[in-house]
């Protein structure tokens, strides 16, 4: 590689024309030939990946955004969409205030913006939900406009090409600013995903395959041997565990009583069995008196900053029984076990396997 093409404008155009020949095919992806072509990428589409894609793989993701997009092709549909349906759609995928957030950002680009998204990043940060990273993400990828977009995978790559050896979170200025440095005027979109590609598929986090990397020669990281150890991080506290009892209430005709939880919160908005606080020593907290049975199984779950275990209990739903306030009682047609947020879909499949065995 000659030494003009350690410039950043070299580094750049050498990232571009591998980003034309090996781009990921993504549904939300306006490919680089299409973009040649003319195709603009649908700001909408970019946006709802954006916001999935986050603390998320593009594998998770993939079936939930063809879903979303089947059933809410623009965002005025979405906007107009039922929330409980929405919830019911996000179920499974995590973090369950992007869910909510989602649906406000909709709700505000439809009735304030004419269904039409900002197209600058100071405009985007003023959307709910929106924040740094997402708005630099849609202003780039939908947009073309030279923001600097800084994930895990640029972060990453971002290290290893300069061989930075201080911890994330603390660098993440650092690597932001060697980002900024590489981000070209022309086709800054397609370089931010091409940057987000290679890390995805090259400069992985383990066996990064150097050999056939398009930035392998000026890689500091490669020539020093250092490669494989980047980026270093701050070690994380160890998370603790915390308790809980959930009740799986069944009637004869096979009616459940579910729970609508606080809009704030964990799992805000989504439906789940009726159950105890979490904690060290939860206290029984049955939805009405019966004669509750112990599965005699855990389920176990972990989210961002705890490890959850539950005790499941069941019993039968009286015919007459009227759900108490912010329970709802769901007709057996009715149930989907796939609108249940991933614990408590492992309560429902814990209870579904023994019942099978029987």
């Amino acid at each position: 590689m000659r030494d003009l093409d350690r410039s950043p404008a070299g580094l750049s155009a050498e990232i571009l024309a591998w980003y034309d020949v090996h781009a990921r095919d993504m549904p939300w992806r306006t490919g680089p030939a299409a973009r040649a072509a003319g195709t603009r990428p649908d700001p909408y589409r970019v946006w709802l990946s954006e916001v999935m894609l986050q603390q998320t793989t593009v594998a998770a993701v993939k079936d939930y955004f063809h879903r979303f997009t089947a059933r809410w092709p623009r965002v005025e549909d979405l906007a107009a969409a039922e929330d409980a349906n929405v919830m019911g759609e996000w179920a499974g995928l995590g973090y369950y205030a992007r869910a909510r957030n989602l649906l406000k950002c909709a709700r505000v680009v439809a009735a304030d913006h004419r269904g039409v998204f900002p197209d600058t990043y100071d405009g985007l940060l003023n959307l709910p939900g929106i924040g740094p990273y997402t708005a630099a993400a849609i202003s780039s990828i939908a947009f073309d406009r030279p923001e600097t977009v800084l994930d895990g995978n640029v972060e990453r790559v971002m290290a290893r090409l300069h061989d930075v050896h201080d911890p994330l979170p603390g660098v993440k200025p650092v690597l932001k600013d060697h980002a900024a440095t590489l981000t070209p005027a022309e086709r800054p979109g397609c370089y931010a995903q091409a940057v987000m590609d290679l890390g995805a598929t090259i400069c992985t986090p383990k066996n990064p395959a150097c050999g056939i990397c398009p930035w392998r020669t000026p890689c500091a990281a490669r020539a020093a041997g250092t490669a494989p150890e980047l980026p270093k991080k701050t070690p994380k506290k160890p998370k603790p565990t915390r308790n809980g009892i959930v009740y799986l209430a069944r009637s004869a005709e096979g009616d459940w009583l579910l729970e609508r939880r606080p809009d704030k919160g964990l799992l805000g908005g989504m439906l789940g069995w009726p159950g105890s606080d979490w904690n060290d020593a939860p206290a029984p907290n049955p939805p009405f008196e019966a004669e509750w049975q112990d599965l005699g199984a855990e389920v176990r779950h972990t989210f961002t900053h705890f490890h959850l275990i539950l005790k499941v209990m069941h019993a039968g739903l009286p015919k007459s029984f009227e759900p108490p306030q912010g329970h709802e009682r769901i007709k057996r047609h009715e149930f989907r076990p796939s609108d249940l947020p991933t614990v408590m879909r492992k309560a429902f499949d814990l209870w579904r396997g023994q019942e099978t065995a029987k």
